[in-house]
């Protein structure tokens, strides 16, 4: 099984097909959707989201995404999608990010004028209020595309599922909604296991360089040489496909390995 550091390549690869030109890009198209997109929130008591495929970033949060899921808004707007991301349960998030990666790539791969004919529903976990996991149903859809034909804007509107079952792992489907046939294009019910495992030790370094110490005050702190600190660093990227101790923890935390 492919690590989350290898599925983030992978994806960067996927957005690598579209080239977009900044200064063609309108983006008073966004601000007109955003009102639009309150009032389907309010009207619709759903959670509404809107990822920007040129910045790689979610550009648009609907406000009652903290009194239906208990999301810090003033986090999603410092730290953004990896907010969003820090919400989903570790192995849901492993599924969730392979199938991003199938979905557009396959997207891509139809002619421009049916990029906006599919949407792809997912069921999955997320930490609510209460810090307990919760299932949710995301529907993702193309909101635009640019005047270089490019998938720019894609919509997502949340809601807790009806189905609160001890189910685990992550259910989806790929809908063409002009067409109401359903693509076998993921293998939707499948539990994704972290294949990663770090030694207790490994654990410990990684949760002082989440807390900002470098090599010598680690060394300190657990009692052993610089030399074997920076050993265990190496190791860690190396196990977690991380290019730096940044993205390290990062992973990490995506696949509950960190507390």
């Amino acid at each position: 099984m492919k690590n989350i550091g290898q599925l983030n390549e992978e994806y960067s690869r996927v957005f690598e097909q579209q080239v977009f030109v900044e200064s063609k890009l309108d983006y008073r198209i966004l601000e007109h959707h955003k009102i639009l997109l309150q009032q389907l929130a309010h009207m619709g008591n759903s959670g509404v989201t809107v990822f920007d495929l040129f910045k790689k970033e979610h550009v648009f949060s609907s406000y009652n995404l903290e009194t239906l899921f208990g999301y810090d808004m003033e986090a999603i707007e410092k730290v953004g999608t990896d907010y969003f991301t820090s919400r989903i349960h570790p192995e849901d998030c492993l599924v969730l990010t392979r199938n991003g990666i199938h979905l557009l790539d396959f997207i891509l791969s139809l002619p421009v004028d049916e990029q906006k004919d599919y949407k792809l529903v997912n069921e999955y976990r997320i930490l609510n209020q209460e810090g307990n996991y919760i299932r949710v149903i995301e529907q993702h859809q193309a909101l635009e595309q640019d005047c270089l034909d490019n998938l720019w804007l894609s919509l997502a509107v949340i809601d807790i599922s009806p189905n609160q079952e001890e189910y685990q792992g992550v259910r989806c489907q790929l809908l063409n909604f002009k067409t109401g046939k359903f693509i076998p294009l993921f293998l939707s019910e499948a539990i994704v296991k972290p294949s990663i495992e770090l030694t207790r030790r490994e654990i410990e370094v990684l949760e002082l360089i989440r807390e900002g110490l470098l090599s010598k005050e680690i060394s300190n702190k657990l009692f052993i040489s610089v030399h074997t600190v920076n050993t265990h660093r190496q190791r860690i990227l190396e196990k977690l496909g991380a290019d730096n101790s940044m993205e390290a923890v990062k992973y990490a935390s995506q696949l509950g390995l960190l507390q």
